[in-house]
């Protein structure tokens, strides 16, 4: 059964979950990029930007992912949360790929405020299992609150 992780990480800390799962399980990696690299250095500019879209379900264009999906059973799926909701660079890989037939596990990271996350995830499929993982309220110090025993738990659940 073939597995593939694709995720987004605008500051780090979602690429690290990302990293303790692909060392744990067999999987093809994704790292979903926009095709304009968002030019604000400061992150909480280019989240504000996005939260003044958000009720219009922005998306931005994604590089091609060169992935033919039909060839995995299982998917990963992986983002920062931004306003309470996935980032738009999730969201257009969502919305551009059917994960109907396939077995979804989602996780995402922020510093407490996962809102309508999820929801928003299984408006575009079924997910299977999900993940919150907290990080410190500073994206700097990529500092993981969530157990790393939480976090095997669910990685466990993947291998299965």
């Amino acid at each position: 059964m073939k597995t593939l992780l694709v995720y987004y990480s605008y500051t780090g800390n979602t690429k690290i979950i990302a990293d303790m799962i692909k060392e744990k399980v067999d999987c093809d990696v994704v790292e979903l990029k926009p095709k304009t690299p968002f030019l604000e250095e400061d992150y909480q500019a280019i989240v504000d930007k996005y939260q003044s879209n958000e009720s219009s379900k922005e998306c931005v264009e994604i590089e091609d992912i060169n992935i033919d999906l039909s060839d995995y059973e299982k998917v990963i799926i992986g983002t920062p949360v931004w306003w309470y909701t996935i980032t738009p660079v999730l969201r257009e890989f969502l919305k551009n790929n059917d994960l109907s037939q396939k077995q979804v596990y989602a996780f995402v990271t922020n510093a407490g405020w996962l809102g309508r996350t999820f929801k928003e995830i299984e408006s575009y499929c079924d997910v299977k299992k999900e993940l919150n993982v907290q990080f410190a309220e500073d994206y700097r110090e990529h500092k993981c609150l969530t157990s790393e025993n939480e976090i095997n738990k669910f990685i466990d659940l993947i291998k299965e």
